[in-house]
């Protein structure tokens, strides 16, 4: 209604059931740290901002374009070329004016990871599937903060999910990416995410997928169902009830197949379930990258 004044507890009245209103402040006064605006990110910011999160500190440095309209939250025509995190954070405050949104326009780096996870309560990753570097250093930084972090991959219609809880597995000691190459680590993050690999039974067109490329296809489904599944764990986390299963636990959901599975791998890609998992895994993305050349 227009001229409307905003009212967190009645903006906010139909979580409480579900949380209590005890709950519901606790979840006000809580801030999330999302780095990437796009796929994911943006769809994490948006569910995180109406569960009622009170503050953000979001970074991108990335502008919105055409290829972005399959999947990306705040990907429209009248946000082509616009910066992402400036188009979130407009979306984020027309849901709640009263967030607190730090943003980050040039993006992560090791210059201002300090500042992104400053007085932060958890990280969840919304990077580039391919952008290991910075996504290292990140989550290295809230292993080292004691910050829990969640990454969500967009894997075909579904989503596989990973926590990250202080004292406990690292990212590092999961997925074992050191003295890797680009390719390798893309390998190691996949199938690390996604032991399982429930999404490759029904991959329509194999070429599509070329990892040495950094080119793969992408769904608005497994989009909305990362950030579903981020936030019942965001809140699990910050309201600290709930069980959470952290690395080496892991779980994929996929809605194509109507499937559900908990994976565990102790010693993350140093498993030997797992060490066969990426040897197969090898083989078949070299098979698709041939038919790719090959014209299919």
């Amino acid at each position: 209604m227009v001229g409307t004044l905003f009212d967190y507890d009645a903006a906010f009245a139909r979580n409480i059931g579900w949380v209590t209103t005890d709950e519901q402040s606790v979840l006000r006064g809580k801030r999330i740290a999302i780095a990437g605006m796009g796929g994911v990110g943006g769809v994490h910011l948006l569910t995180l901002a109406r569960l009622g999160i009170g503050a953000f500190n979001v970074a991108d440095f990335d502008t919105f374009d055409l290829v972005n309209f399959n999947r990306q939250a705040g990907a429209m025509m009248s946000s082509v070329g616009r910066p992402k995190v400036d188009v979130l954070a407009e979306m984020a405050l027309d849901i709640n004016p009263e967030l607190d949104v730090r943003r980050f326009a040039a993006g992560l780096s090791d210059a201002n990871l300090d500042e992104f996870l400053k007085d932060v309560d958890l990280y969840v990753d919304g990077l580039d599937f391919f952008s290991f570097g910075i996504r290292r250093a990140t989550f290295a930084a809230c292993h080292r903060l004691g910050i829990p972090a969640v990454t969500a991959a967009p894997l075909g219609m579904g989503t596989a999910v990973l926590v990250f809880l202080p004292g406990q597995m690292s990212f590092e000691d999961y997925f074992c990416l050191d003295g890797c190459d680009e390719e390798e680590m893309s390998i190691r993050f996949l199938l690390g995410l996604s032991p399982g690999m429930l999404q490759r039974s029904y991959l329509a067109d194999p070429s599509r997928v070329n990892l040495a490329e950094r080119r793969g296809p992408s769904t608005i489904i497994a989009c909305q169902l990362c950030a579903g599944a981020t936030a019942a764990e965001s809140l699990k986390i910050l309201l600290g009830r709930g069980r959470v299963l952290a690395a080496p636990w892991g779980y994929q959901f996929d809605s194509y197949r109507n499937r559900m599975v908990r994976t565990w791998r102790p010693g993350g890609n140093r498993n030997p379930l797992q060490r066969l998992g990426l040897w197969i895994a090898r083989k078949q993305l070299r098979r698709m990258r041939d038919q790719g050349a090959n014209g299919g």
